[in-house]
């Protein structure tokens, strides 16, 4: 297992290989919703974690604009964030991007400089200039962590550059109502089909499935994959028939953090939709929705989410936790 110190720079290099914690095997930390204009406070908490990965899992910046160069200028400003190059350089790091960083707030398909934006997203997090994703259209991406005999592998889905439009709510009680209409798509029949070979083909202990919108809580009006009826189905079906172990959905989005399942009896191991959202802002006047799914309280403060593995035991124990580390919520799945 690739572990990390919290350092800077070249001691970090030499820091990769040592191993930190015995008391759990693999550690994730994710969080979403990160306003660039507003003091992070949990980067701190997150490194005494001392997690093996962090994920983005969308809108790491808010940069809601067709202009280009304010939008490069918003990437630099959280690039240069001394707080979060010390958070980079301790920790590895993967992303999504949401509306916000996608350049448009809802945005999908039709957003006019999607090429663009994926190429200052691509280089907020330095890759190559021959990196894959370059030259694909999306960043969905795939990695594999392997601890040894035990591995986990991050699938990283693009649920905005290939996403048809959303169906208004006629009656203007919600944003968003579900689709009727099955020629709409979430990820593109180019996403689909490599998410279904990657599921198929994973080995690994568990598969992390990163989204930036909620699977599972779909009755709230705000976008979700409750909008396109059929490709939550889709979903559900690839996830099934793949057999891949241990399957974990991660989403960020709404500014509240909460768990979902789905145990769906005949279905293989429960399907688990875990929310973390609101790193410099959340919704505090929330005031309730219904979610059938929902197996944890709602968290409004600000937050960040942490899964920890434990490969013997096939269990992962799901964590909300906020500034200075407060625990607001506590969930054991076992597979």
């Amino acid at each position: 297992m690739i572990i990390l110190l919290a350092a800077c720079g070249r001691k970090n290099e030499a820091a990769k290989n040592q191993k930190l914690d015995d008391s759990d095997d693999f550690i994730i930390a994710f969080g979403s919703c990160n306003n660039q204009h507003i003091e992070n406070e949990l980067w701190g908490p997150i490194i005494g974690n001392k997690p093996d990965l962090f994920i983005w899992a969308g809108d790491i910046i808010y940069t809601d604009t067709d202009d280009m160069q304010l939008m490069r200028k918003n990437y630099q400003k959280m690039k240069n964030n001394a707080a979060y190059r010390y958070f980079k350089d301790s920790i590895s790091v993967l992303g999504v991007w949401d509306d916000h960083d996608y350049g448009m707030n809802d945005g999908g398909a039709y957003y006019a400089k999607k090429d663009s934006a994926q190429q200052m997203f691509l280089d907020f997090f330095d890759l190559d200039p021959d990196d894959a994703r370059r030259r694909q259209k999306g960043i969905y991406f795939s990695k594999l962590y392997e601890t040894g005999e035990n591995s986990v592998r991050i699938i990283l889905l693009d649920t905005r550059y290939f996403r048809s439009d959303l169906t208004k709510d006629p009656e203007g009680e919600k944003r968003y109502v579900p689709s009727s209409d099955s020629t709409t798509t979430m990820l593109g029949a180019a996403q689909w089909e490599w998410l279904e070979k990657e599921l198929n083909h994973s080995k690994a202990d568990f598969n992390i499935i990163v989204s930036s919108i909620q699977f599972l809580s779909n009755k709230h009006g705000y976008e979700s994959w409750g909008n396109m009826p059929h490709e939550a189905a889709r979903m559900k079906k690839i996830i099934t028939g793949s057999g891949a172990e241990g399957t974990i959905i991660l989403s960020g989005d709404r500014h509240l953090a909460e768990i979902s399942i789905d145990s769906v009896k005949g279905a293989g191991d429960p399907l688990v939709d875990f929310t973390s959202s609101g790193m410099t802002h959340s919704w505090t006047s929330f005031n309730g929705e219904d979610n059938p799914y929902r197996v944890s309280k709602v968290v409004v403060e600000k937050n960040f989410g942490l899964l920890r593995f434990d490969f013997k035991e096939k269990t992962v124990k799901m964590e909300i936790r906020g500034k200075d580390n407060v625990l607001f919520q506590s969930y054991l799945q076992k597979y």
